[in-house]
């Protein structure tokens, strides 16, 4: 936005027209994050009104293929974002919302995407209760309480601090993509899916409006479903990054001004986010300094008591991936390096080639507390043995990764490894010391609840870190 006088003067029209939610307890989070990082939660409402209370007109509606509402409101997209405090990179970490987690507040476990809804309804009887009636002050407070529940067991989820929060309706979502002139977007093969109106032939698209809609909203006749669907918000998302962070975007005065009007009437922020500061923050962003990731899960298909099919996660392990990627210092979840400041100039990249669930995350955590560098972590080809690959006359410091981790693995010299690197391939022999087994972080050891359990052909685990992550370069093709 600092690109052009124009660009920023329209940053101020959008500013004063947004709208604003009292949702972050400044005691926790807040525009100045006490770490100096920025952890926000960008939400994705299957809404049938605006941020003002106003239903949509069911024209719209139709042609969204929104269905009928059952009075509910359900959070379709949740991710987590994290930004360094210089700006230069982001991390977006994405919450399948069918994820079956503790809901605070006394609702008990239930999937992710039902904590808005459930606070929100609880709020609507009590302010009745209260003698509220008019359908907008009922419909803006209850949005309101909803979030702060969302916020809340997200933050128990993660083990971060919340420091901002922004929120999108069905039409906002359209009414964006269509501004910028469209996203690019590439498919594995043809879908037909009547639930959601895709329906798209395979290879490479530029889509907006409901066609974008019908793409991130896909989930029936996906191999991995819900899964599937994450990866299509994924690259759509990063799609639009691309597109928005292009000079074409920013400094061509119709598509500024379109993109403007439709975020000041679909989108919602919490109070007191400083939004002139977060554009200077952000204004050296580029494309493949955006990566987006998918938190570890169990099983796809998890049986739960009452709310059917579920996506089953180990808190453990998704807090231990979170931090590892995006770590909060101020909150204590990160253990302090070890003495030996000389691991720091380490940086390990894991690769697991195990088949275990969550092991490459809970083994970078591990060696974060030792003080080395995280790396990337990342699935790995099958293999028996844990190796430790070093540069070339760096065998020194793959000895001290394996000493960290407790572990005999073979070190060894290989040219394809950068200067300052060291990567573990982390194999079904992989068994760290009794001193981190015992650890009572189930996730650090792999013994979290099916962590070793082959998976099954329909319900698959994924660790978080399936492949390489997606980044705002590139379109590449997806189920």
């Amino acid at each position: 936005m600092g690109l052009t006088g124009y660009a920023w003067a329209s940053l101020q029209g959008l500013v004063n027209g947004l709208n604003y939610a009292d949702v972050i307890d400044p005691k926790s989070g807040g525009d100045q994050p006490a770490d100096g990082a920025r952890d926000i939660l960008l939400v994705g409402l299957d809404s049938r009104t605006d941020p003002q209370g106003n239903p949509l007109p069911q024209e719209l509606l139709d042609q969204m293929s929104a269905g009928e509402s059952d009075g509910e409101l359900n959070t379709d997209t949740l991710i987590f974002v994290h930004i360094p405090n210089d700006g230069s990179k982001a991390v977006a970490i994405s919450l399948p919302r069918d994820s079956y987690v503790d809901i605070p507040g006394g609702y008990g476990k239930h999937k992710i995407n039902s904590a808005y809804a459930r606070a929100m309804l609880q709020a609507r009887k009590e302010l009745q209760k209260q003698g509220v009636t008019d359908p907008k002050q009922l419909d803006v407070q209850a949005n309101q309480a909803g979030a702060k529940e969302l916020i809340a067991t997200v933050q128990e989820l993660t083990g971060s601090t919340i420091d901002n929060y922004a929120a999108i309706n069905l039409l906002g979502f359209s009414d964006i993509t269509t501004a910028i002139g469209g996203v690019d977007v590439c498919l594995s093969d043809n879908v037909d899916d009547k639930y959601s109106g895709a329906k798209f032939t395979k290879g490479q698209h530029t889509i907006s409006g409901i066609q974008a809609l019908e793409f991130v909203r896909q989930r029936h006749g996906l191999p991995r479903g819900d899964l599937d669907r994450v990866v299509r918000q994924q690259v759509f998302m990063a799609g639009m990054a691309r597109k928005v962070l292009s000079a074409g975007t920013l400094a061509d005065p119709t598509k500024l001004n379109a993109l403007i009007e439709a975020i000041k009437k679909s989108v919602v922020l919490n109070q007191n986010w400083d939004i002139f500061g977060f554009a200077e923050q952000m204004k050296g962003l580029t494309g493949g300094q955006l990566e987006f990731r998918t938190i570890p899960v169990e099983n796809v298909d998890y049986q739960t008591p009452g709310d059917g099919s579920a996506i089953k996660v180990d808190p453990a392990a998704v807090r231990a991936f979170v931090q590892g990627v995006a770590p909060q210092q101020s909150q204590g979840q990160t253990p302090p390096p070890a003495d030996d400041s000389a691991n720091k100039a380490t940086t390990v990249d894991v690769r697991n080639s195990s088949g275990r669930t969550g092991l490459a995350a809970s083994v970078a955590q591990q060696l974060t507390a030792k003080g080395f560098t995280a790396g990337e972590t990342a699935n790995g080809t099958s293999r028996k043995t844990t190796v430790i690959w070093v540069p070339k006359g760096r065998k020194d410091a793959g000895q001290a990764v394996a000493d960290a981790l407790g572990t005999k693995a073979t070190v060894q010299e290989d040219k394809s490894v950068a200067a300052g690197h060291v990567m573990i391939f982390l194999g079904t022999d992989y068994s760290p010391s009794d001193s981190a087994s015992s650890s009572s972080n189930p996730a650090a050891s792999g013994a979290s609840s099916g962590a070793t359990a082959p998976p099954s052909s329909n319900a698959a685990p994924d660790d978080g870190s399936a492949g390489n992550p997606i980044t705002a370069d590139g379109v590449p093709c997806v189920n």
